[in-house]
């Protein structure tokens, strides 16, 4: 029988696979901590019953930290497949016309090339 308890721990886990919409962008923090992020396009294909092919892109922000971040600097481009593990993260900042905004990206804790270019 099913357990509808409420429990105290919780999971946040993101799995991916999509092609690079850029070559990895890198910056360093104000501490020296690198940090990449790019576009990552996962493609959904069906076909409607009127026998139309439909083919819906979504876009995720993507941000990796630390070795991680220099090790897809240096091997990462656009166009490429790549499995992406990690998990969601929201953020809220103040833009320089003091607007608040907010987005979500995956912060990877791990990636695997799926082919090379």
């Amino acid at each position: 029988m099913p357990n509808y308890s409420m429990q105290k721990n919780s999971l946040n886990k993101v799995l991916l696979i999509g092609r690079l919409g850029a070559n990895p962008e890198a910056r360093y923090t104000a501490a020296g901590v690198p940090v990449v992020s790019f576009s990552l396009a996962t493609n959904e294909f069906w076909k409607q019953k009127d026998g139309e092919s439909v083919d819906k892109v979504e876009w995720h922000n993507i941000v990796i930290w630390d070795k991680l971040a220099e090790i897809a600097q240096n091997n990462l481009s656009k166009g490429q497949l790549v499995s992406i593990e990690g998990k969601l993260q929201t953020r809220n900042w103040e833009n320089k016309d003091g607007q608040k905004m907010k987005t979500t990206e995956i912060v990877c804790s791990n990636f695997i090339l799926l082919d090379r270019k």
